[in-house]
């Protein structure tokens, strides 16, 4: 198995005004001015009267635009403007588009100029822009032969800055991402549960995790029939719940842990219930909830945060075979209760039955699951958006503040009791599913609240977003990695651990 690359590049901040002999020295300038400049003087700086004459485009905020400036060096120049009051996901989204213009000349370093811009803004600015960067040269696994590598740039210097800025969290952050859209990239083939799982454990040496493996074995005696369902149709006795920790270095009183819980089906063929070859196609990328609880364990792991994670991802396959669970099976979850199934495609919904169920025994201070679930989620929301379900009212105001925040925009869905009546059973406590599909992605979190203790704030994340054409964000590609940067923002600045 490939070892995925930390995104690497040489980040300077440089405090004095650029000059024109320092914007010479670079292969390319990006240029970011306040949208007041489109009809007002620009500010001034090297070459700012050659890049004002730039081709019109009426009186909107016009795309990135690229010039050569005449130097010697050919330095290909980026001219953007933002929006005066410009979210998050508005920084990142231009961060994005501003650097794939730059990189149109492959050039191996670049500035960042924010002329007359304030110190609060230039920070934002500058962050998006980092993140940018860092989604930029990641390398993703490839099987080519020869490889065909792309030229990424070397380094990014910060131009003009009022002060210097910290970007730990950023770059942490960066990580994590990149070790979820790694992951989730790789073919079925390079990451079986028996891969997945030998990754981790060396994952959890490197960083000094605590690690066990729950096998199929274990799960037997746990009791933990949901999973097992799922993971019996596969001829290979590999399948299993990682559960990893990570414990701070500082002694004293610490918040009550937080848990991860992530999907992790390494490849859905729909069980019985087979799908069709439209619909199986990319479904090797059915683990990216547990790449993304796995990554935001590394960035909490690199912040060095003061309180105990906890991560939990449901490895397997979803394979069809003669000892493959069947349609009004009854089956028993770890916590007691009886499931009718329904759909063997809803197999998602089965093994985060019994590794909530495990995660919530401790009682954590916050328990955060991952996965892609549902289509229906898709239906509702698009891939811009991932959809997120609270069993307490006091969390969606957060949830939403931090999806805000961060530029990974979830939008709160209703969890209310009523629902439940659609997955009634005659002949066990609960379906699985509908076959109608009705609501799905609501039901399929009613479902699973059934394995959640009442007590434990808990907030799914049904990964809506998770895959997006042409980028979403600061993210260039397809695969997104989507919850990292939502989970960070809302695990360290929505103040919803206790001190």
């Amino acid at each position: 198995m490939q070892t995925p690359p930390v995104p690497k590049f040489e980040l300077k901040q440089e405090f004095t005004a650029a000059g024109k002999g320092r914007v010479d020295a670079l292969d390319a300038l990006i240029i970011l001015l306040p949208e007041s400049a489109l009809q007002k003087r620009w500010p001034d700086f090297p070459y700012a009267e050659r890049l004002k004459n730039r081709p019109a485009s009426g009186t909107d905020t016009p795309a990135p635009l690229r010039i050569d400036l005449p130097n010697t060096r050919g330095t290909s120049a980026v001219v953007a403007f933002v929006k005066t009051e410009a979210s998050t996901f508005e920084l990142l989204t231009l961060a994005r588009k501003a650097l794939a213009k730059a990189l149109e000349s492959e050039p191996r370093n670049i500035g960042l100029l924010t002329p007359d811009m304030k110190p609060g803004q230039q920070e934002r600015v500058a962050e998006a822009f980092v993140a940018a960067m860092s989604a930029a040269v990641f390398m993703p696994p490839v099987f080519k032969s020869p490889a065909n590598d792309k030229p990424v740039p070397a380094s990014l210097a910060l131009l003009g800055l009022a002060e210097k800025l910290d970007f730990r969290h950023s770059l942490a952050t960066a990580e994590g991402n990149a070790l979820a859209r790694w992951l989730s990239l790789l073919p079925a083939n390079k990451l079986t549960p028996t891969d997945y799982r030998e990754y981790v454990a060396a994952l959890a040496k490197r960083e000094s995790w605590k690690f066990i493996f729950l096998d199929e074995r274990k799960l037997t005696k746990l009791k933990a029939g949901a999973f097992l369902a799922v993971s019996q149709g596969s001829d290979s006795r590999d399948a299993g719940i990682a559960h990893l920790r990570y414990v701070p270095a500082k002694s004293g009183k610490h918040p009550q842990a937080v848990a991860l819980v992530g999907k992790g089906i390494c490849y859905d063929t729909g069980g019985v219930n087979l799908k069709s070859a439209k619909s199986m196609f990319g479904m090797h990328a059915d683990m990216q909830g547990s790449a993304v609880a796995l990554g935001t364990l590394l960035a909490l792991t690199r912040l060095k945060v003061p309180f105990q994670v906890d991560c939990w991802l449901a490895i397997a396959r979803n394979q069809i075979g003669p000892k493959a669970y069947t349609q009004n099976e009854v089956i028993t979850a770890s916590n007691g209760v009886n499931i009718e199934i329904v759909h063997t495609d809803a197999e998602g919904r089965m093994v985060l039955a019994d590794t909530l169920a495990l995660a919530g025994k401790p009682k954590p201070a916050l328990l955060l699951d991952y996965a892609t679930l549902t289509g229906s989620c898709i239906t509702a929301l698009g891939t811009r958006y991932s959809g997120a379900f609270c069993n307490h009212a006091t969390l969606m105001a957060p949830v939403m503040e931090a999806g805000r925040a961060s530029g990974e925009r979830v939008w709160p869905l209703p969890v209310d009791a009523d629902y439940d009546e659609a997955i009634e059973s005659e002949v066990a406590d609960v379906k699985q599913c509908v076959i109608e599909g009705e609501a799905d992605h609501i039901l399929a979190a009613r479902f699973l609240s059934r394995f959640v203790p009442k007590t434990v704030p808990w907030v799914h994340v049904d990964l809506s977003a998770a895959e997006h054409k042409g980028g979403l964000g600061h993210i260039p590609g397809n695969v997104t990695g989507f919850g990292v940067r939502f989970s960070l923002d809302l695990l360290l600045n929505q103040k919803l651990l206790s001190k």
